[in-house]
C-alpha cells in the first residue's frame, strides 16, 4: 500500500515542505533509507543523516532548520516520534492476522469458558478455575495456571508462564518466555541450611501493561507483587516478591527490583539498574544505567551511579576523577622533592 507525502500529512496533521506526490509503500530508518520510504527524525544525534539520506519522506518537528539543501520531501508535525509510533500502529492493525478459536491439542480445563473471539494455541494449558477475558490470545505452549485471570485483549506469546492465582488485566502484552507468579526468593537461615518460607501470595497485573521476553515477576510472600496501569517492562527484568511498581512507570532490560521494593508512577528506569530491598522510590524519578538505587528518592529526582547520587553531583565527581592520574604525579613528584 502507497500513499503520498500529501495523503500521509492529511493523515497525521502535519505540513508538507516539498514534493506532496512523492509515494512511500514501507518504512525506513533514517541512516539506510531508500526510495519509496518513510523515515523520521526525531534525536539530534541523527541530524546529519537527513542530508544523505534516500528516503523519499522524512518526518521532523515543525521547527527544524536544515543547514544544508535536503533531497526529500519532509513532512512537519509537532512529535516525529510520537508520530512514526501512530503509522506503524496503523499499518500493523491493517496486516494483522486476527487470530480465533481453540487449536488442538490443547488442553483447558472443564468449566472454564472460552469467549468465541479468544484464541488458544496448540499444546497450550489452561487450568481449573481459570477466567479468560473476551478477545484474549494466548499463544501456543502457553501455561495459565489455576484461578488465574487474564483479561479482555491481552495477548499471552508463546511460552509464557503464568502461575496460579495470578491476575493479569486488560489489553496486556505478555512476551515469550515470561514468568508471572514463580517462587520469591524467600528462605529462613536454620541451623547451617536453608528453609524455604512458603510463597503463597500472587502477582497482579494492572491493564496496559507491557512485560518483555523473559522477564521474571515473583509471587508475594503474603498478599501481592503489583505491577500498575500502563507498565513497560523490557527484557531480562527481575520483580522480586512483594515490590510493586507504579502506573506508567517505564523499565530498560536486565533492571533488578529486589524484595518488597516500591516503586513510584512515571519513573523511567535504565538498563541495569539494581534495586535493594525494602526502599521506596518517589514519582518521577529518573535513574540512569547501571546505577546501584540503595537510598529513596524524592519526587522528580534524576540520579545516577553506584551508589546513586544526583546526576550534577555524578557529573562533578568524574571531571575529579579524571584528574586522579595527574593528581598522582603531583603528589610522587612532592615526595620525590621531600626525599630531597
Amino acid at each position: 500500500m502507497e500513499l503520498t507525502a500529501s495523503q500521509l500529512a492529511a493523515i497525521v496533521g502535519g505540513e508538507v515542505e516539498g514534493n506532496g506526490d512523492v509515494a512511500v509503500g514501507t518504512f525506513a530508518r533514517i541512516e539506510e533509507g531508500h526510495p519509496g520510504a518513510l523515515s523520521f527524525l526525531a534525536n539530534p544525534k541523527y541530524t546529519h543523516f537527513i542530508y544523505t539520506t534516500g528516503s523519499s519522506v522524512v518526518l521532523v518537528k515543525r521547527d527544524f532548520v536544515p543547514e544544508q539543501p535536503v533531497t526529500a520531501t519532509l513532512i512537519r508535525v509537532d512529535d516525529p516520534y510520537a508520530t512514526i509510533a501512530k503509522l506503524l500502529e496503523m499499518v500493523s492493525q491493517m496486516t494483522k492476522v486476527i487470530k480465533t478459536g481453540i487449536e488442538q491439542p490443547s488442553f483447558i480445563a472443564p468449566g472454564v469458558e472460552i469467549p468465541a473471539d479468544a484464541y488458544v494455541g496448540a499444546f497450550a494449558y489452561i487450568g481449573e478455575g481459570a477466567v479468560i477475558g473476551a478477545g484474549a490470545k494466548i499463544y501456543p505452549q502457553t501455561y495459565v495456571g489455576a484461578n488465574c485471570r487474564v483479561g479482555e485483549g491481552t495477548i499471552l506469546y508463546p511460552g509464557v508462564k503464568v502461575y496460579d492465582g495470578c491476575e493479569i488485566g486488560a489489553r496486556c502484552i505478555i512476551h515469550s518466555g515470561a514468568v508471572v507468579g514463580s517462587d520469591g526468593f524467600g528462605f529462613a537461615p536454620v541451623g547451617e541450611k536453608y528453609e524455604k518460607i512458603p510463597q503463597t501470595g500472587n502477582v497482579v497485573i494492572a491493564d496496559d501493561v507491557e512485560i518483555g521476553a523473559n522477564t521474571t515477576i515473583d509471587r508475594a510472600m503474603m498478599g501481592s507483587t503489583h505491577i500498575g496501569q500502563g507498565v513497560k517492562l523490557d527484557n531480562l527484568i527481575q520483580v522480586a516478591h512483594n515490590c510493586a511498581i507504579g502506573d506508567n512507570t517505564v523499565m530498560a532490560a536486565q533492571v533488578g527490583v529486589a524484595g518488597s521494593a516500591k516503586i513510584g508512577k512515571h519513573c523511567m528506569v535504565g538498563g541495569q539498574v539494581g534495586f535493594v530491598g525494602h526502599i521506596s522510590i518517589a514519582d518521577d524519578t529518573v535513574i540512569g544505567a547501571q546505577s546501584g538505587v540503595t537510598r529513596e528518592t524524592k519526587p522528580g529526582d534524576r540520579i545516577i551511579g553506584s551508589p546513586a547520587v544526583d546526576m550534577g553531583e555524578f557529573a562533578r565527581s568524574l571531571v575529579y576523577v579524571k584528574r586522579i592520574p595527574r593528581i598522582m604525579e603531583q603528589i610522587r613528584d612532592i615526595e620525590k622533592r621531600i626525599k630531597k
